[in-house]
């Protein structure tokens, strides 16, 4: 009977050594695998009074996040889904808290001045580009800058966002990010680059998600985001 205990420990000590080796080496098949289990959070989302982001763009950001957070790119639990296949005129940034599975604020946010008028549509990673960035990027450390508090970005995927940093793309708030900006213009104000909030929520927002949490810049015309986060 000792030496058949014995035997089923070692079993069970091997099958979760071989688990996590295989989460180490396969992190995409890792990442699939997590959230085919969990293809009910979105129709489980609690909007929290909220519109909830496109299913599309909800879907991608899930992949990446369980991705990440598998490779220990990002800490805490909170993602951020900014969704520039929408128009600058309606709120189109969500912040969800994923233990909770609801949405915790819904927000305008603007895009680069070339990256479009009303909707954004090119982007960039380059330089003085003042184009948007799209992709996963993690949320580094807080600072005062020439726009009050502001939140650097690290950009995850290479040669897609990586520069941010050199770009000082960073959240901050923008007096042109406002309902009142957009009676007036038809459109949301425009940064050069940088996913500006409104001034009212920032502090807020840079708060809740600064050191190292997940934040999604999604449009449709995105590459598959595997083959930039696994290399």
């Amino acid at each position: 009977m000792k030496k058949l205990n014995f035997f089923c420990i070692l079993f069970f000590a091997l099958m979760s050594f071989a688990l996590n080796l295989s989460k180490e080496k396969h992190p995409k098949k890792y990442a699939f695998s997590y959230v085919k289990n969990n293809t009910n959070v979105y129709n489980t989302l609690d909007p929290n009074n909220f519109q909830l982001p496109k299913e599309e763009s909800f879907s991608k950001a899930l992949e990446g996040y369980y991705l990440l957070k598998s490779k220990g790119l990002i800490k805490k639990e909170f993602l951020t889904i900014i969704d520039f296949s929408l128009s600058s005129r309606i709120k189109r940034m969500w912040i969800i808290d994923m233990n909770q599975n609801k949405i915790i604020l819904n927000s305008l946010v603007a895009h680069g001045k070339n990256s479009g008028q009303e909707y954004a549509k090119e982007f960039s990673n380059k330089n003085q580009s003042n184009k948007s960035s799209l992709g996963f990027f993690a949320t580094g450390e807080v600072y005062q800058g020439k726009h009050g508090l502001s939140l650097k970005l690290d950009g995850l995927e290479k040669g897609i966002n990586d520069n941010a940093r050199k770009r000082e793309v960073v959240v901050h708030g923008a007096d042109y990010v406002s309902e009142n900006f957009i009676k007036n213009h038809k459109r949301l104000g425009r940064s050069q680059g940088c996913p500006a909030v409104p001034v009212e929520l920032s502090k807020k927002i840079i708060e809740i998600i600064k050191d190292k949490s997940c934040l999604f810049i999604y449009h449709p015309s995105k590459y598959d985001l595997y083959s930039k986060l696994i290399s």
